[in-house]
């Protein structure tokens, strides 16, 4: 530890973050929930642009005006009215009935492939149960199990996004 600092000092700099030490569980249930609901942004970078544009076998700039709307200097995904709310343009219900498949899953965005594991939404364990019950996410707490070393990881790649 060199600079003087004992690991209950390391710890408590961590301060919230701590709370999940023991790890996390989550298991997509492909329930869509994470896709859809009130207005919002699914932000993505220009390579994860050009990445969707090469799974769906469309130009770049056809994925950019089909599927993407301008908000200020970012780019997001559109959005489409259903039964469920707003669903992410790319979110298909109808494939497979009862499950909610991602038309783009191997080159989804960042915001995506990061989720739940958020830095707002592991500031503390209330964070936490509050965006299961608001989302609501039942492959949260459930299914594979997280350690910390690897939560945080995600939640780093979340915080460049």
């Amino acid at each position: 530890m060199g600079d003087g600092q004992s690991h209950s000092e390391i710890g408590s700099a961590e301060g919230a973050q701590e709370w999940f030490a023991s790890g996390l569980r989550f298991e997509c249930t492909m329930c869509g929930n994470c896709c859809s609901g009130p207005p919002g942004a699914v932000w993505f970078t220009q390579e994860e642009a050009r990445s969707m544009a090469r799974e769906l076998n469309v130009p770049e700039q056809e994925f950019l005006k089909a599927y993407a709307r301008r908000v200020g200097v970012s780019w997001s995904l559109k959005e489409k009215q259903t039964d469920h709310g707003l669903d992410c343009i790319f979110l298909d219900r109808e494939t497979r009935p009862g499950k909610a498949l991602c038309k783009v899953y191997k080159s989804r965005p960042t915001q995506c492939r990061t989720w739940p594991f958020w830095p707002e939404m592991l500031e503390s364990a209330e964070a936490w149960r509050d965006f299961k019950k608001r989302t609501p996410c039942p492959g949260m707490d459930t299914g594979k199990s997280y350690t910390y070393a690897q939560i945080r990881v995600i939640r780093e790649e979340a915080e460049a996004r």
